[in-house]
């Protein structure tokens, strides 16, 4: 068997989209081609926005058997992962922290596979090639963000000098509930009633949801939608990461992946959250409302989303980042890990003190959120 070759790539487009496809199978489909390539040819990563594409790839011969999503970074924005601190006592120390490497899906905090390798294909071995991309090059550090925790483990193992940090997300995963009222059956009786009543709220309002997949969603729909993700942004002052064209392009090349909540009301959309969906995950990740409503997020954005789940099979729902309130509407707190390299002795010492003792807390704060779901014992 011949040895593995490392190849970087300036776009994602430089590899067919079957031969990268064919790697990454359709569970996570952030890895997908189709949607790192409608990131970059919507102009939404660009070395405009301080996302250079680098993506790592491995070869034996003419056949491509490895991919790793890779940028030269220019900042720490849509990561969701944050290093502001580390890079701030660097550069006041007269360092360079960027560029920097990053393997992760851009501005999607979902957790999932980023390595993938053909069958025979000896990991160990691929991460030590892969590892020469940053490890020789011109950069201050590299970083692996939200990958699967075997994933992680097999990089610590391959390269035992990289730094683990702790990150907590909730999630929702589906105990054999049936459906949503069994759901709501699992819970005590003080959370059961207090979800019974913000979803009877919403309908007190005059609004109704609808879920939309795959070619429902049309080119109105998602226009409406890009509107309602626009104004979640400009309440903050600025536009959103992503532009109505990356969403266009979901559309048109990842149908099967979209699955689209409306709100309504008169029969006319006023809110809108969009999803993604692998074979057995739902992640929720863009959300926005033309109107103030209470309980609506709730509704769009936790509640159909479980309901779709328990409807079609999809065992986790990943609703995105951020969020307590998520914990007593039945999403468990998950441990996530982020794997640094840190070229400069000096400055790992100093980051792996800071990630010694945040792991801590964040292990507790994961301890004590556990003991807040509202499951009846």
């Amino acid at each position: 068997m011949s040895a593995l070759v490392l190849k970087e790539l300036p776009a994602i487009d430089a590899v067919a989209a079957e031969e990268w496809n064919a790697l990454v199978g359709d569970d996570h489909p952030f890895l997908r081609h189709e949607f790192l390539h409608a990131l970059e040819a919507s102009g939404s990563v660009r070395p405009a926005t301080g996302w250079v594409p680098r993506h790592l790839t491995l070869w034996q011969g003419n056949v491509l058997v490895g991919v790793l999503p890779h940028y030269y970074k220019h900042h720490s924005y849509g990561e969701y992962v944050f290093d502001w601190a580390w890079a701030e006592a660097w550069e006041h120390a007269g360092g360079r922290y960027y560029p920097k490497g990053l393997s992760a899906i851009p501005y999607t905090p979902a957790p999932g596979p980023r390595l993938a390798l053909a069958a025979g294909i000896d990991r160990r071995e691929a991460m030590r090639v892969l590892a020469g991309a940053w490890e020789e090059a011109d950069v201050s550090s590299w970083h692996l963000l939200f990958a699967e925790e075997e994933e992680v483990a097999a990089w610590r193992e391959a390269r035992p000098s990289l730094l683990m940090r702790h990150g907590v997300q909730f999630q929702w995963r589906d105990r054999g509930y049936g459906d949503f009222e069994g759901f709501l059956a699992a819970m005590t009786s003080k959370r059961r009633k207090a979800i019974r009543r913000e979803r009877r709220l919403v309908a007190d309002q005059g609004l109704t949801l609808h879920r939309l997949q795959g070619q429902a969603i049309d080119r109105d729909a998602m226009a409406h939608f890009f509107r309602c993700y626009e104004i979640t942004y400009l309440e903050r002052g600025r536009h959103g990461y992503l532009n109505l064209d990356f969403f266009e392009r979901l559309r048109t090349t990842l149908p099967e992946t979209l699955v689209l909540i409306q709100a309504r009301l008169d029969g006319r959309p006023v809110a809108a959250a969009l999803c993604l969906q692998g074979a057995r995950t739902l992640y929720g990740r863009y959300w926005g409302s033309e109107v103030l409503a209470d309980c609506l997020h709730f509704e769009a954005c936790y509640y159909q989303g479980i309901e779709h789940c328990l409807e079609n099979g999809l065992t986790t729902f990943d609703p995105g980042t951020q969020g307590e309130h998520k914990l007593t509407r039945g999403f468990a707190p998950r441990l996530l890990s982020s794997l640094h390299h840190i070229a400069d002795p000096g400055l790992r010492d100093a980051v792996a003190r800071f990630c010694t003792e945040e792991r801590a807390h964040v292990k507790a704060y994961c301890q004590v959120a556990e003991r807040g779901l509202p499951f009846r014992v």
